[in-house]
């Protein structure tokens, strides 16, 4: 028997609920697997409908058109000669499972579900299916009749078992199950499997990648084996960008890796690794000795075998070599990951393009240089071929251009589908943000458009006037907070509502054919949403976000990196102004300034939100751990004075998350309401709490210890 296998991973573009296209995308992959010579095609978690289906996985549908499109794989010929491993929910005894289907030649080997699911962070796994509590356990599971006619028989094995060949044992993971303590290859490995497969639906996140991929490698780096990883890869359909990596590690060494992120929708990893390498590296006698004591798994048997003799003797065919793992800086995954998400949420919306309120200021700025990082991406697409990305730019940008037109420079794409407009005002804003705006615009070949709102806003600020007599002023005017407040949300929530006047307008004016509309882009970073600064219902209010969770501070170093990369100098511009929301007069001696008004730094308000929801620590827990890393620059009198105003202003704002733009998820301390970060939107005073209280008590007790 040969020792030489060819194996077979893959990231797919799916979207959720997209039966027949998810189906095309699997058989394509399959075909390209075994185009390459692979006897194994590991897909990713739940390929069949999408991983995003959500409360959908509780309609009875859906499992239904699951077994109709896996019909279609099973009878398809072009599927066959090759071991499949493919996702999808199935029912059995009325309880809902994540499960892998194990095929071959039109028949299904056996199905194994998820043991351990994923149920915290954007996970909710639990809410829609059970977890196989039944470690080792097999039982009967009743095919569907159309299934049954294409089996030739009744039930197929069902439960937590493994795959044995003539040449080497397979065993199956699901993305959570890599993760758990306690995770099942471990055993699955010490009984002698050889091959693990993970398919899993696992989605971006500044900085994880590594995480990720070292827990991937650690799978076997103890215990040695072959591992195959697969993903999606895009936006299935809400916040999440599965960021693919598709790969293949054989004894803790990476031999295929894939992208991280990219437009093909089909995105085949394959490799091929010499099976007696690992029973080489599982040589120790104390690995043996364990060996002896693990749990026994039911083998399933196939006669089909992974290797063949012809290759072992084939010079041409030869292991994979070793290659070091490939991550992004954090800069890149800004500038990828948030841009491909947009191309898969404008292809699949079907509108036209996009809007962004160009205000001259930083978030703004970076919400415009990612969509520019997206046409970078869409161009080099095109270059390569990239048939499907080809017909979506025919399609959504080539309306106004003859028949066959691609565009050849990102700027010729950003000036059919991207537009900005600048709503000024005349005595609040400066002259410096609306020339930024106007030049940065022109440097990505943006649609353009200038414009003041003072007419809007005086006719919205005189109703007041008209109706009661009362004439609220500014601040800087004499004005009471409530009268410069109420002011500064007029001319903001005036930006809202032209911001969608003019994406519905737009694509006629510049007379587009059949005219359509622009999907409104938000420019909210995470730390403004954290802090709630920001107005209910103003531009912060849009169709979609992409850096709604990302930081300020990473902003700023992703507009640093894309000014050199971008080539976009003007980029520069907006790292050294100050940022400022300018809904107040600018006077000789007083300019509007975030920071000022928020009474805290950007830097600040990050630390104070990775404290909240990573480290989960209420006021007075952070509180406790600011006071000694904040030991040299604050007293703990100021620190205190910082933690009780940021969880004040927090707690008072936190009803505007009910309502914020959904946002590409980047950030692993994003205040999301929706999934991601669960929590109350009415609190009781802070400043009456308990944990304030605490907090002054603790103060008052380290500042008389220092007297001393």
């Amino acid at each position: 028997m040969g020792h030489l296998i060819t194996l077979a991973t893959c990231s797919l573009n799916q979207w959720a609920l997209d039966f027949e296209g998810n189906t095309a995308r699997i058989i394509q992959s399959i075909q390209e697997a075994k185009a390459a010579g692979a006897s194994l095609r590991c897909g990713p978690e739940l390929e069949i409908c999408g991983y995003g289906c959500l409360d959908h996985f509780l309609e009875q549908d859906l499992y239904l058109h699951c077994w109709e499109m896996l019909e279609r794989i099973l009878t398809d010929k072009s599927c066959q000669g090759i071991i499949l491993d493919i996702g999808m929910p199935i029912l059995h005894r009325n309880n809902r499972y994540n499960c892998r289907i194990i095929a071959l030649d039109s028949k299904i080997l056996m199905i194994r579900p998820k043991l351990w699911l994923a149920n915290d962070g954007n996970y909710r796994e639990m809410r829609y299916f059970s977890p196989w509590e039944r470690p080792q356990h097999v039982e009967e599971y009743y095919l569907p009749r159309k299934i049954q006619l294409i089996q030739g028989a009744v039930k197929v094995p069902f439960g937590d078992c493994v795959l044995s060949t003539p040449d080497t044992c397979l065993g199956f993971e699901t993305c959570e199950e890599l993760f758990t303590p306690k995770a099942p290859h471990i055993d699955m490995g010490l009984n002698g499997v050889e091959v693990f497969t993970n398919s899993s639906g696992s989605h971006h996140t500044l900085r994880k990648l590594d995480v990720r991929m070292s827990l991937i490698l650690e799978a076997t780096r103890k215990s040695g084996g072959i591992y195959l990883y697969a993903n999606q890869q895009g936006c299935d359909g809400d916040r999440l960008y599965y960021d693919g990596s598709a790969m293949i590690i054989i004894n803790g060494d990476i031999v295929a890796q894939g992208t991280q992120f990219s437009l093909n929708d089909v995105e085949v990893v394959t490799a091929t690794c010499d099976i007696e390498e690992v029973r080489a590296y599982r040589f120790a006698p104390s690995r043996a000795l364990q060996a002896i004591q693990a749990p026994t798994y039911q083998r399933i048997e196939t006669n089909f075998s992974l290797s063949s003799d012809a290759d072992d003797i084939d010079p041409f065919i030869a292991p994979s070599l070793k290659l070091a793992p490939r991550y992004h800086t954090p800069q890149e995954e800004i500038a990828m990951g948030p841009a491909c998400w947009l191309w898969d949420y404008l292809r699949r919306s079907k509108a036209a393009g996009f809007l962004v309120p160009l205000s001259g200021g930083i978030d703004s700025c970076a919400t415009a240089a990612i969509v520019f990082s997206m046409c970078r991406i869409v161009i080099e697409a095109i270059k390569a071929g990239n048939a499907q990305v080809i017909a979506d730019v025919q399609r959504i940008a080539g309306a106004f251009e003859d028949e066959g037109w691609l565009p050849q420079t990102p700027e010729e794409l950003c000036k059919n589908i991207f537009h900005t407009v600048y709503m000024g005002m005349e005595k609040q804003s400066s002259v410096e943000t609306r020339s930024r705006a106007q030049r940065l615009a022109a440097d990505i070949g943006a649609y353009h458009t200038d414009m003041n709102i003072d007419t809007v806003f005086n006719a919205e600020k005189n109703l007041l006037t008209q109706s009661t007599g009362f004439e609220p002023q500014f601040k800087v005017h004499g004005g009471s907070a409530t009268e410069n407040l109420a002011l500064q949300n007029i001319q903001a929530r005036t930006r809202m509502v032209t911001a969608y006047y003019f994406a519905q307008m737009l694509p006629t004016v510049r007379k587009r054919p059949g005219g359509g509309s622009l999907l409104v882009l938000g420019s909210a970073n995470v730390d403004e949403c954290l802090r709630g600064y920001l107005t209910k219902y103003d531009c912060s209010s849009a169709d979609i976000n992409p850096i709604g969770s990302i930081s300020k501070t990473d902003l700023k170093a992703f507009i640093a990196w894309a000014s050199d990369a971008f080539s976009l100098p003007i980029l520069t511009e907006f790292i050294h102004a100050i940022p400022t929301a300018e809904l107040e007069p600018i006077m000789e001696d007083y300019v509007q300034s975030d920071e000022a008004d928020m009474g805290m730094t950007y830097d600040e308000l990050s630390v104070f939100g990775k404290l909240r929801k990573e480290a989960k620590l209420g006021p007075y827990g952070m509180f406790q751990r600011l006071v000694h890393e904040w030991k040299d620059k604050c007293s703990p009198r100021e620190t205190a004075v910082k933690v009780k105003r940021f969880n004040h202003f927090y707690a008072i704002n936190r009803h505007k998350m009910t309502t914020m733009t959904p946002a590409y998820h980047a950030e692993g301390y994003s205040p999301d309401d929706n999934r991601f970060d669960l929590r109350p939107f009415l609190y009781p005073p802070f400043f009456e709490s308990w944990s304030f209280k605490k907090i002054d008590d603790e103060v008052e007790r380290i500042e008389k210890r220092a007297a001393k």
